[in-house]
């Protein structure tokens, strides 16, 4: 049985670790104990699902050294890296504004053959509902590029399955509503205040790629959809 190892067993690493292991051997990296020389290291596949915080990129070249030579390295990137654009984007833009993302990126394709690079739209689903925020009233209108999470599980399972181990895909929902349809509905639904509105991007960040290579349909293709 293939084994795989999940750095960054949060709000979705531990739910892509339940579901992996349908399938899998499966083990999450635990601060407290993955030592250096643990057996973690030896996964024949690596998701990184970490935080941007803490030293994001010495930790990235610390697990691509310690992981073996022969494994898949799977990142979870963000579509962040896209700001630049304002109109559709895929995965065949040159990006030349500089980010802590695109750094990442270009840090582990340098280090490592077989990496594959996952950009994530919006993680949405569950208790992460558009517009429920704590402190933030304002925002800008646009066309939203979300992903519920149930989606971005699933994708990668079938990556897992397909043997897909290098290359970069946008995880993003194919359909694109506005922020304030959104705030609108769930205004509705969840009785908190629709906020206020100026501007309007009009950055889509298209998922046609990894609808074609799997011929994957999307459990919730409709961010108006994501919460019922």
């Amino acid at each position: 049985m293939k084994k795989v190892g999940i750095f960054g067993c949060g709000w979705l690493g531990k739910p892509l670790s339940l579901e992996l292991e349908k399938e899998f051997e499966v083990e999450c990296f635990s601060r407290e104990t993955t030592k250096d020389d643990s057996q973690f290291w030896q996964s024949d596949t690596l998701i990184i699902a970490m935080h941007t915080k803490d030293n994001y990129l010495a930790t990235l070249q610390k697990i691509a050294a310690l992981t073996k030579h022969d494994a898949n390295i799977i990142l979870m990137s963000s579509t962040s890296v896209y700001k630049e654009f304002d109109g559709d984007v895929d995965e065949s833009a040159v990006i030349s504004q500089s980010s802590l993302i695109k750094e990442a990126e270009e840090l582990l394709l340098g280090l490592r053959e077989r990496v594959l690079v996952l950009r994530l739209g919006g993680l949405m689903g569950e208790d992460r509902v558009a517009g429920r925020w704590k402190s933030a009233t304002k925002f800008q209108d646009g066309y939203v590029n979300y992903i519920h999470r149930d989606d971005v599980i699933a994708i990668i399972k079938r990556m897992l399955e397909c043997g897909i181990t290098q290359g970069i895909y946008n995880l993003v929902a194919p359909l694109h509503p506005t922020r304030l349809e959104i705030h609108q509905k769930n205004a509705q639904n969840f009785s908190v205040d629709v906020g206020e509105f100026e501007g309007f991007t009009k950055r889509r960040v298209l998922s046609d790629k990894v609808i074609k290579e799997l011929g994957y349909s999307f459990k919730y293709p409709n961010p108006l959809e994501f919460w019922g």
